[in-house]
């Protein structure tokens, strides 16, 4: 039993309509930047292992 389409599109409504477009915006750019960050810091640790 997975989540369907119509779940997962009332899911989306309801965060959006909660924290707003403009929030939601902001706080995908912070997890993305977070990302990068973690990325760049494990490929310098494997540029110091060899």
């Amino acid at each position: 039993m997975g989540i369907s389409v119509w779940q997962l599109s009332i899911l989306m409504l309801i965060v959006l309509l909660l924290f707003g477009s403009g929030k939601l915006r902001s706080l995908g750019g912070d997890l993305g930047g977070a990302i990068r960050s973690f990325r760049h810091a494990v490929s310098e640790d494997d540029k110091k292992d060899d």
